[in-house]
């Protein structure tokens, strides 16, 4: 009876720390929630971005923003070619400001609210 108890304990112990790590490994819970402003601010003021989806850079942007990426005004090359030749794109990502600001690269969330003025609240 005392090596059930003790299995049992184990058990449990093990199920709470797989939950656990999982949750901080996720980040815990979607922090995406307190980006949809700043997503909406930096398509309110122009921001562009320009991506593949084949690249991992513009893969990790994305990320960054969860599932407030569908506020991004976001143009993908492969379905528009013209259009990023036109804007002269020669890498991807590359945001581009309702100014004409050109930011070459990943830039980061933080890069981007310094860029655009807009807050981060997360």
């Amino acid at each position: 009876m005392k090596k059930y108890i003790t299995f049992s304990v184990f058990l449990v112990l093990g199920i709470a720390l797989i939950f656990v790590s999982m949750f901080l490994v996720r980040g815990g819970g979607d922090v995406s929630e307190g980006l949809d402003e700043f997503a909406k601010c930096l398509t309110e003021k122009g921001f562009v971005m320009y991506g593949t989806y084949w690249c991992s850079h513009c893969q990790n942007e994305k990320r960054a923003f969860g599932k407030a990426f569908k506020e991004v005004n976001y143009v993908e090359c492969t379905d528009n070619p013209k259009l990023c030749e036109e804007k002269q794109i020669t890498g991807t990502p590359t945001w581009i400001s309702g100014a004409g600001d050109r930011y070459l690269g990943e830039q980061g969330l933080e890069r981007l609210s310094d860029a655009s003025g807009c807050p981060l609240d997360i």
